[in-house]
């Protein structure tokens, strides 16, 4: 009787807590009622397996992807309209501790608990083995797929908050109030942890290899390929210097008295990384994974310098067996997103055309290479001082810039990644169309007319590129635009990459960098990328077109060179956001003007003005995103993150 009492009280107790705040860590168990009917059948279990995978972030969904909206590779208009603005007023500086944006932590503001997806996690592991029907092979499976779950999610939120509470089990109903309050673990006890898990699911016999077909019904499901990628990402991750011997978070120490940042940098994270890194390329390559090349027909003639578009453009966008992305997300497939992004091409009026909202800056613009394959600034054949003046297109530029027309000086003698990856005015657009409107010449390519008054241009009060320019990278040659301009019922969608090889092999060559300097093996992976992107090695093109042209030779040149190859290759998916924290460098790059063009003017001379749209400024609290101040008020446990 007494112990009966005693966990009621304590049942009561943790009623109260929850109570008091409906987005508290959920660490309470669900019912026993309905864990028990989950458990009973083996199609009920695997409801409960799909509910695990219900939490992973819909990056496609451009309004559900932090990473996407919160630096400064894209903007909207102000006031913003026909979008979710929560991410975007991380970008603006609007984050805070009271109702967090992006609030992974505890849930809300477009942020779901990660910790109620762990606590789920757990469940599944603790009661799958109950299941009668279900046979070992998908026990041992679903099993593995799960346990890569836990270690993701409690991923999701160390490379978010930094040192996070790690649950390794539920706390059962007869927790007292004290265990209920969980403290952050140490940042390396958290990585460790996050690597063991991903080591266990690798290590699982069950687990494929690599999914692969065509309509496989099992594309998205976890591989033993995701697994060693992802955790080559989370080592590079504790290595990089935001969690590596960082200073900054010396005052950072729980009630215990422990610090929860290691205070010394230490080089072997790297070699560890690094080594993570080769067995995932190893395994992966093993296992058919290549940089892809367009193996498409357009019903085009296709030249050299259309090709190699289309080379960088369906490394994202293929639908199916794509044989760079490792982990296609086919739970967040991009959709809208396309739709956002592109252009107006024809005229339209249908209600269903292309909104044309996602707007690169013109900081991204200069970001990409010069044809010599080195930045802007560096190249001495590129003007980087007369980069605004204008320049008619002529016979050389014709599949990049409409012939005859004018555009500014920064738009030509570009990179291929340059013209695959943005739209721009009297630029030249593959793909994409059924009737051919604005067609150049007799090639079949579309131009991009963005000037006030024209197709692309303002329309209304919505539906336009603030910056003028657009990030046609997103948007597959597949889906098209009718004669009235409906883009939405011709839309072909594509799950979203969340890691691809060009990432991994990027990742290694800064591994491998940091861990032993520059060398013909680190040169290596950087030149497989670039060499798919129609550019010379590093070794040639820094030596024969560079100011600098033994910049790659030491560790911080190198190291800048790999930083902007990863900010090039993998602009607008999720990734440069990341990095910049990981760095340790956000302070810098996300401190400075956003700038686009004057698209309300329709001569070429005024619209190519360089307008300031924002002065954005990020704090060095913004390292790390802050627990909801509700959240310490009921665990007296928790310390709040630095600055906040």
């Amino acid at each position: 009787m007494r112990r009966i009492i005693k966990n009621t009280t304590v049942l009561l107790v943790l009623i109260s807590m929850f109570s008091a705040c409906k987005k508290y860590l959920n660490v309470v168990p669900d019912s026993i009622a309905t864990i028990e009917s989950a458990f009973t059948l083996r199609t009920s279990a695997e409801r409960y397996l799909f509910s695990c995978f219900s939490y992973l972030p819909g990056d496609a969904s451009f309004n559900d992807n932090p990473a996407f909206n919160s630096g400064d590779e894209v903007w909207y208009m102000d006031p913003i309209r026909d979008v979710d603005a929560t991410y975007h007023n991380i970008a603006r500086g609007l984050q805070n501790a009271d109702n967090p944006l992006g609030n992974f932590w505890a849930g809300s503001s477009r942020g779901t608990s990660l910790f109620q997806a762990i606590r789920k996690c757990n469940t599944f592991l603790e009661n799958v083995d109950k299941v009668p029907d279900l046979n070992e092979y998908e026990r041992e499976r679903w099993k593995a797929e799960v346990i890569f779950l836990k270690a993701y999610y409690h991923f999701y939120l160390f490379r978010l908050y930094g040192p996070i509470p790690l649950t390794k089990e539920n706390l059962p109903i007869s927790a007292s109030p004290e265990e209920v309050k969980v403290y952050r673990e140490p940042v390396d006890s958290c990585v460790n942890y996050i690597v063991s898990l991903l080591d266990q699911a690798a290590a699982s016999d069950l687990m494929p290899d690599r999914i692969s077909g065509t309509e496989n019904a099992e594309l998205g499901r976890i591989t033993k390929c995701i697994v060693k990628a992802v955790k080559a990402k989370v080592l590079v991750t504790a290595a990089s210097p935001l969690f590596n011997g960082n200073t900054s978070y010396a005052s950072l120490i729980d009630n215990k008295g422990r610090p929860l940042f290691p205070q010394t940098e230490d080089p072997a994270k790297w070699v560890r990384a690094a080594e993570a890194c080769r067995d995932a390329i190893e395994f992966c390559t093993a296992n058919g994974y290549s940089l892809s090349t367009f193996p498409g027909n357009t019903g085009y003639i296709i030249n050299d310098t259309i090709q190699k578009q289309l080379d960088i453009r369906t490394a994202i966008t293929n639908k199916f067996n794509n044989p760079e992305v490792i982990w296609p997300n086919t739970d967040s497939r991009a959709g809208d997103i396309q739709r956002f992004s592109m252009a107006n091409l024809a005229p339209f009026t249908s209600t269903s055309n292309a909104k044309s909202i996602i707007a690169p800056t013109i900081k991204m613009a200069e970001l990409f290479y010069s044809k010599n394959g080195v930045p802007i600034t560096e190249d001495p054949e590129w003007d980087f001082n007369d980069r605004f003046a204008l320049r008619t297109a002529g016979d050389a530029d014709q599949y990049y810039i409409a012939k005859g027309q004018e555009t500014v000086k920064l738009n030509f003698d570009r990179e291929p990644r340059f013209y695959a990856s943005l739209g721009f005015d009297r630029g030249i657009w593959f793909g994409n169309w059924i009737n051919n409107y604005n067609v150049y010449a007799a090639t079949g390519l579309l131009y991009v007319k963005g000037r006030a008054g024209e197709t692309a241009a303002r329309q209304g009060i919505s539906n336009y590129s603030i910056t003028g320019y657009y990030p046609k990278k997103l948007v597959n040659i597949e889906t098209t635009v009718a004669a009235d301009g409906n883009i939405t019922s011709n839309t072909v969608q594509y799950p979203w990459p969340e890691l691809r090889l060009s990432d991994l092999y990027l990742l290694y060559a800064e591994a491998l960098n940091e861990a032993q300097g520059p060398g013909a093996d680190v040169y290596h992976w950087v030149d497989l990328v670039r060499a798919r992107a129609g550019l010379q090695s590093v070794e040639d093109s820094w030596s024969q077109h560079s100011k600098d042209p033994v910049k790659f030779k030491s560790k911080q040149g190198m190291r800048a060179i790999i930083q902007q190859e990863r900010g090039i290759e993998l602009m607008f998916e999720g990734q440069r956001f990341w990095d910049l924290l990981r760095w340790k460098i956000a302070h810098v790059e996300l401190n400075g003007p956003i700038r686009g063009w004057d698209i309300t003017q329709k001569d070429a001379v005024p619209y190519y003005n360089p307008m300031l749209m924002f002065n954005q400024r990020f704090d060095l609290r913004n390292y790390l995103w802050p627990i909801q101040i509700s959240e310490l008020r009921i665990n007296k446990n928790l310390v709040q993150n630095t600055g906040w």
